[in-house]
């Protein structure tokens, strides 16, 4: 399957025996540490490439994960396999309630009614999104910068961070969440154009309403350029990163250095110094002053599991009535005939975990928000209808075939 994906890709694999529970909950198919000789075999005899103690990532304590792939030799007998990816399923069982810890990986737990019922929950969501055919109509390959745009990575889990079931707690596995805003807005659920919906300034609005503060306006658009030469547009985006990354890090040097690592090479945000940075957030605390005690206070963990149970609600609203919604962590998407029932849920949902309902905003609007003139509606749709291209309608027959789901897309 990793070669599928990606030739080059690499599998992380540990090759201490310890690591091989076989009665662990994240153990599904209960591999044993038998797997360690055969690893081993298979480089001796040249089918995979294996790479001891290979490098991470930066500021990474240790670097020193095995990681193997397919050899060149291998990857000749699966061309000539007789199978695809549509022949490979998932075990059964396979966890998806995660508790993690910084220092000892994934922890073991023993079930609640709490966990069961999450695991339940989630399991239902996960059928109705399996069942539902989500693509991007434009893309003759399915990949966008690498990300697998297709029917295989789908699946979601629930995580939990820190040994904490009250810290994290957020939604993660669509292909969706790896993608960037604009390809976003191109999905089609079940062949129907879709709008994304905002909780606007999510985290920023939560502090900020601990505080005795409603925001009525955005908190990153500040009226002058605070640095000469940046267009405020870019400006905007600096700070909106500096804020959220500052409300996550517990150290402002950390937040800085953070920062900077989350741009590509040779982007502007690489370079930014830290006296820059620092003007960049004493405009923002100039505009909301009541935040300055939230900065660097390593909120980011709480504030995830709030929009975790955010995303808890919204995801069983839907799911009870056998809808697709996708979350995004901060926003959802869904078909564009659903747009304002999204929104009075995810209102519903704001209000129930933080006391009020949260603003929220959409760049497209759905057909059911609104009265308007029946012509006027003919024409957003056939507006929203983008052609197919015959990949896409290929792939489409494909799911049909695997799942016996007939799609039928609105209007």
């Amino acid at each position: 399957m990793a070669w599928l994906e990606d030739p080059e890709l690499c599998i992380g694999v540990s090759m201490s025996p310890n690591t091989w529970d076989t009665s662990s909950r994240y153990n599904a198919i209960h591999i044993s540490k038998k797997i360690l000789p055969i690893i081993r075999a298979l480089s001796d005899a040249n089918l995979i490439d294996l790479a001891r103690g290979s490098y991470s990532g930066p500021y990474v304590p240790g670097n020193r994960t095995t990681r193997i792939r397919a050899s060149a030799e291998l990857q000749g007998w699966f061309a000539k396999a007789a199978f695809d990816r549509s022949h490979v399923g998932r075990v059964e069982g396979e966890e998806i309630i995660i508790l993690r810890d910084s220092k000892e990986g994934l922890v073991e737990y023993d079930d609640t009614d709490e966990t069961n019922l999450m695991r339940e929950e989630l399991t239902h969501y996960n059928n109705i999104i399996a069942s539902a055919f989500i693509d991007i109509p434009t893309l003759a390959t399915p990949d966008i910068d690498g990300v697998p745009v297709d029917q295989y990575h789908k699946r979601t889990r629930r995580i939990f961070s820190r040994s904490d079931w009250g810290c994290n707690g957020r939604f993660y596995g669509g292909w969706w969440q790896r993608i960037n805003s604009k390809m976003r807005r191109e999905i089609f659920i079940n062949d129907t154009p879709t709008v994304e919906v905002d909780f606007r300034s999510l985290h920023v609005s939560i502090l900020s309403l601990e505080r005795g503060v409603e925001l009525t306006e955005d908190p990153y658009d500040l009226p002058e350029k605070v640095l000469g030469g940046i267009h405020p547009d870019l400006q905007r985006t600096f700070i909106k990163k500096l804020v959220l990354t500052a409300i996550n890090a517990d150290a402002k040097d950390a937040a800085f250095r953070a920062f900077r690592d989350g741009f590509p090479k040779g982007h502007h945000g690489k370079q930014m110094t830290n006296s820059e940075l620092e003007k960049l957030l004493e405009a923002f605390l100039a505009k909301s002053p009541h935040l300055e005690d939230a900065l660097f206070a390593d909120h980011g963990i709480r504030l995830m599991n709030q929009d975790g149970r955010m995303a808890d609600y919204v995801q069983r609203y839907f799911a009870a009535q056998d809808v697709p919604v996708l979350s995004v962590h901060d926003s959802f998407i869904i078909d564009y005939t659903r747009v304002s029932e999204l929104k009075d849920a995810m209102s519903e949902a704001s209000r129930r975990v933080v006391g009020k309902p949260l603003p929220t905003s959409n760049q497209f609007l759905g057909i059911d928000e609104g009265k308007v003139k029946s012509e006027v509606l003919l024409d957003y749709i056939r507006w929203r209808q983008t052609p197919r291209c015959p990949e896409y309608l290929q792939r489409l027959r494909e799911h049909e075939d695997r799942t016996g789901v007939e799609i039928a897309p609105y209007g």
